[in-house]
C-alpha cells in the first residue's frame, strides 16, 4: 500500500529527531542518518514503507555491550502482543533498552506489561507527534547536559546540599524523556544572560 506523502513526511521527521535524541544520548549516529533528505528517505525505504522497517538498533560511543532498539509498531493502538513480541527479539538479541514509537496511546494492559517486565527490559514510549519536533531545538528550551556521577559527587561537596535540595525536573518532562534521563540524576542547564554571559542551574530528576 502506496503511503499519502503526508504520512512519509510525518515519518521522515519523526526517524530524524529519533536520530538526533540518540546522538544526544551518546550512541553512535553518523552525521548521513541524520542529515538524510526527505527525498533519501523516501528512496532508502521506498513509497510503500512499513513502520517495521524504520526499526533502529545503536551501540553506545563508548560501551559496545551498551545497546538500544527503537521500534516503530505497526498496529495503531499497541497491545500487550507487540510488546511480547519485542521483548523476545530484545532477549535473543541480549539487549535490554528499547524505545517504542507509537501512533496512538497504548492499551491499559500493554502499560501493565512494561511495568511489569520493567527489572529485565527498560521500555520507553513515545508517541509520533512528541518527535515531529526536536524538543532541545527549541529557541526557548536552554541547553541541557547531564553530569556523570562523579561530576553530581563533586557539585554536592562543592554547595555542600544534598541532591533533594537541588531544584527538581520530573521524570515526564520532555527534555527528561528526551534525554532518557532516571531519577537521582542531575541536569546542568546553561542559559544565556545579558549580564554574566551564561547562567547556570542544576536540576534533579524525580
Amino acid at each position: 500500500m502506496v503511503l499519502p506523502e503526508e504520512e512519509i513526511t510525518r515519518l521522515y521527521r519523526v526517524r530524524r529527531t529519533v536520530m538526533q535524541m540518540l546522538r544526544d544520548r551518546h550512541y553512535l549516529v553518523g552525521d548521513f542518518e541524520i542529515n538524510m533528505t526527505r527525498e533519501q528517505f523516501k528512496a532508502k525505504y521506498g513509497e510503500n514503507m512499513k513502520r517495521e522497517d524504520l526499526t533502529i538498533n545503536k551501540t553506545k560511543r563508548n560501551d559496545s555491550t551498551d545497546q538500544l532498539y527503537v521500534f516503530f509498531p505497526e498496529e495503531p493502538k499497541v497491545g500487550v502482543k507487540t510488546i511480547k513480541t519485542y521483548t523476545n527479539r530484545m532477549k535473543s538479541a541480549n539487549v535490554s533498552r528499547a524505545i517504542l514509537v507509537t501512533q496512538q496511546n497504548m492499551t491499559p494492559m500493554a502499560r501493565t506489561c512494561i511495568s511489569e517486565i520493567s527489572s529485565k527490559f527498560h521500555m520507553e514510549v513515545f508517541q509520533e507527534p512528541e518527535l515531529m519536533v526536536n524538543v532541545t531545538e527549541h529557541v526557548l528550551v536552554p541547553e541541557h547536559q547531564l553530569l556523570s556521577n562523579e561530576e553530581k559527587k563533586t557539585l554536592l561537596e562543592r554547595y555542600t546540599v544534598k541532591e533533594t535540595q537541588l531544584p527538581r525536573i520530573q521524570l515526564t518532562d520532555p527534555v527528561a524523556k528526551y534525554y532518557g534521563l532516571k531519577r537521582g540524576q542531575v541536569m546542568k542547564i546553561i542559559r544565556p544572560s545579558e549580564t554574566a554571559g551564561r547562567y547556570i542551574t542544576y536540576r534533579y530528576v524525580v
